[in-house]
Parts: C-alpha cells; sequence; structure tokens
C-alpha cells in the first residue's frame, strides 16, 4: 500500500471545493515555471544532479570518519536541523541508555556556556568535526570553526586537519578558501540549494552515513516522488505536492494564519522544526505566509492542542501518520478491571486512537486537514516525505507571487549581528544600529 495524502477533510472550515478548483487552474502557470527552472538548473532539489559526485565523496570520505566514535557537527539552521531530524529517527540509540555506537553532536547555537561544557565533555582525539556553511562565511558556524580548530590542535597537533572536514560552497567562500589552503577534506553544497533545501545532499547525509543509516534510501524515495515532476513538468496538476499547495495558498487566501504540522509518527518528532524553518523562511515574506507550528503526538495533546481545538479559527493542519513496524508490548490480564478494555491490546494500538481521536476532535472543531498517512517509516519513506514537502513549500510561493528560495529579513539580522561585532563595510546597518542603541530602555523590574 503506497504512502497517500487524504483529502475529505482539507476543504472544509472557510474552505470549498470552489477553493480547490480556483487553484487548480493555475496548473499550467506553475508546470511552465517548474519547466523553464529545471531547464536552467534552478531545481536541484527536485533533480538531484549532484548525485553521483555525492555518492563518490561520502564513499571516499566514510573510512576516515567511521575511525572515530564521535562526529561534531558545527551548522546551524538548514545546516542542522535535517541532519538532527534524520538522526532522531533512524538512529535514535545515542539517546537512551548504556549506547555504545557513533554519536552525533550538533552545535547549532552560540551559548558560551553550552559549547564550553560540549567541548569539554568530548575527546578531540576521538572526534571528527563537520563544518556546514553553504556561504563559508556564516558567522556563528565560523566563529566555532575557529575555537574548535584550536581545540583540535591543542591535543592532535599538526594532524587536526586529519579530523576536520567542510561541507560548503564548491568554489568560493571562507570555508572553501581554508580547505584549499589546509588540504581539508571537503564536500559539495551544490549551486541553487539553499540551506533549508539541503538535507539530502551532504548536510545530511555525511552525518547520516556516519551513523550507519541507510542514506541512500533516503535519496531513492524523494527521487520516487520527484521523478514525476522532473520527467514531466507538464503533468503538474497530477502531483501531490501542488494538491498541497494549492490547499496551503487557499487556506492562507482565506485568513488561516498558522499551518499546524502534527506529527503522530514520534520517531520523527523532529521533522517538526525541520518543516518549520522549511515553510518559514520560504513563505514568510512581503507581509504574507502562515505560520508553521510544530507539534506532536501525543505528547501535545496535553499542552497545545487546546488551542488548536478552541482558540482562533485560524489554523489549518497537516496530520502525519504512519504504519509502525513494531506494536509494543502487550497489556497483560491482570490490568484492573476500570481498565479492563485494554487487556491483550498491544501497546501500539494507544498510539493509533490517540491519532484518530486528536484527528476527529480538529476536524469536529473546524479545522481544515490534510492527512498524511505513511505506508512505513523507514529512510526511503521519510526521503518521499521530505520531497514532497520541499516540492509543495517552492509551489506555494510561487501560487503566492513570492521568492521561496531567499531570506532577505534573515539576511538583514545577520549584518545587523555582524555590525554589532565590529565588522566593517555596513554603513547602513551602523546608523540603524546607533538609532536603535540610542532609544533610552523602559525597565520594569520583576
Amino acid at each position: 500500500m503506497p504512502h497517500a495524502l487524504e483529502w475529505s477533510r482539507a476543504y472544509t472550515g472557510r474552505l470549498s471545493e470552489a477553493d480547490r478548483a480556483a487553484q487548480a487552474v493555475r496548473a499550467d502557470e506553475l508546470a511552465a515555471r517548474l519547466e523553464s527552472g529545471i531547464a536552467a538548473g534552478e531545481m536541484p532539489f527536485l533533480t538531484m544532479p549532484y548525485r553521483a559526485r555525492l555518492e563518490q565523496d561520502i564513499d571516499a570520505v566514510l573510512p576516515r570518519v567511521k575511525r572515530f566514535r564521535h562526529m561534531l557537527v558545527l551548522g546551524i539552521g538548514g545546516s542542522a536541523l535535517g541532519g538532527r531530524a534524520i538522526q532522531r529517527a533512524f538512529a535514535p540509540g545515542q539517546d537512551g541508555p548504556n549506547h555504545v555506537g557513533p554519536c552525533l553532536w550538533i552545535a547549532d547555537n552560540v551559548g558560551p556556556g553550552q559549547f564550553e561544557a560540549l567541548l569539554g565533555s568530548l575527546s578531540p582525539n576521538e572526534t571528527v568535526v563537520v563544518t556546514i556553511s553553504k556561504s563559508g562565511g556564516t558567522i556563528e558556524t565560523v566563529s566555532q570553526y575557529f575555537l574548535v580548530r584550536d581545540w583540535l590542535k591543542a591535543a592532535c597537533g599538526d594532524s587536526w586537519t586529519d579530523q576536520m572536514i567542510v561541507v560548503t560552497d564548491v568554489a568560493k567562500g571562507y570555508l572553501h578558501d581554508e580547505a584549499q589552503r589546509l588540504g581539508l577534506a571537503a564536500l559539495e553544497v551544490p549551486d541553487n540549494l539553499g540551506g533549508r533545501y539541503s538535507a539530502l545532499s551532504a548536510v545530511g547525509l555525511l552525518p547520516a552515513a556516519f551513523l550507519g543509516i541507510d542514506w541512500q534510501a533516503l535519496l531513492d524515495g524523494a527521487a520516487d516522488v520527484a521523478r514525476p515532476l522532473v520527467e514531466a513538468p507538464r503533468a503538474i496538476a497530477s502531483h501531490p505536492s501542488f494538491a498541497t499547495a494549492c490547499w496551503a495558498n487557499a487556506l492562507m487566501a482565506k485568513g488561516y494564519s498558522q499551518l499546524i504540522f502534527f506529527c503522530y509518527i514520534p520517531q520523527w518528532a523532529t521533522y517538526g522544526p525541520w518543516f518549520g524553518q522549511l515553510w518559514a523562511e520560504s513563505l514568510g515574506k512581503d507581509g504574507k505566509g502562515s505560520m508553521p507550528v510544530p507539534a506532536v503526538g501525543v505528547t501535545d495533546q496535553h499542552s497545545v492542542n487546546q488551542m488548536f481545538l478552541d482558540g482562533q479559527r485560524d489554523k489549518g493542519c497537516i496530520f502525519l501518520t504512519g504504519k509502525e513496524t513494531s506494536r509494543g508490548p502487550l497489556f497483560g490480564d491482570d490490568i484492573p478491571e476500570k481498565w479492563a478494555w485494554l487487556r491483550g491490546k498491544p501497546f501500539g494500538c494507544l498510539l493509533e486512537a490517540e491519532a484518530l481521536g486528536t484527528r476527529m476532535a480538529l476536524c469536529k472543531s473546524g479545522v481544515p486537514l490534510l492527512h498524511v498517512d505513511m505506508a512505513d517509516t523507514g529512510p526511503r519513506a521519510a526521503g518521499s516525505l521530505m520531497m514532497l514537502l520541499e516540492a509543495a513549500t517552492v509551489f506555494t510561493g510561487w501560487l503566492m507571487g513570492i521568492n521561496p528560495v531567499d531570506q532577505p529579513a534573515v539576511e538583514l539580522g545577520k549584518r545587523l549581528a555582524n555590525t554589532r561585532l565590529g565588522a566593517p563595510g555596513y554603513p547602513a546597518e551602523s546608523a540603524d544600529l546607533a538609532a536603535y542603541l540610542a532609544v533610552a530602555e523602559q525597565r520594569q523590574p520583576f
């Protein structure tokens, strides 16, 4: 049985079948744009032209990284979220007791105490470091690189370069230049592949390979979903990613400002933050977009679900379920009489029932809901889901009339931060910073 989108309760609330039809008529417009984008090499997340080189690069570097117990990834945003989602889904053992296999650590923030504690708990002689930045100049990641380089040098001497790998642009940027100067192993982030679309490149797949995850299956699953779009872009109207984009754009047009990503596959819970960046950074532009709200079933039934069910009617929902391979232990016959209806049932039946109950409650509350039902929860299935969501995000941006692959507001924050640190070459930001700091604070102690 294949994965499926279930649409029976997607066009409800303020949406109607007329809204579905109004969006679908734009299929030819998007098909032409897709066709030209593919021809121009602007859709590498979809066409994956980098796959052959990626396979060669990972095969070449894997024996080196497998010598180490720990992998420390330096990266932020799209350089971290995909890798973490893949690790939590398919190599969760390191988060449990008595783990003895390889461990992946991702330094995706610049809290000094946390970072110092991480380096203090790792043995540099047992650690391979992967520094990830497409531009090669992300200040958070480069600053970590400077400190970790010194940490490795102090313990390993001149051989520290054997334990440093960079994943960056193939032709330019500081990290590219560092790799050339020092002879560091380097893997590419392909052109036109922004960070939030890069999880299925070396960015997410080198850590996956280190952990022993079937990273080729992730690529195969993605290719399954992308192939119809690549081979026949003019048939976009029948593709589930286009249907998802039409629904999402219709939601926004009718005033639904939040999109819940409710994940009822517990081991895939960290795909919620990955999707959150993908959706928010791609579509939050020009006063447009909807706010992604990651939620985890069943945990968030007992927290934010009250708002979903009985708060403002401004929410649509992508509801994710999957077929579990394990049913879990059986409840015994000595269950108290009050709970006798659990006797002999597998623990997994609770997750199924809770998912159905929450889905029904959302629908009864008028939340337009698209049910994504995964036939299984292996790496190939995850790759298919990631490609579906990436394509749907791009198509939603096109329907909205915005560019889904840039992030101008984020870049402004980066420039202002660099200015605060003393970087030259930002006259406008320097003036803005001075004006901001000149406003008197109004502090109220508590």
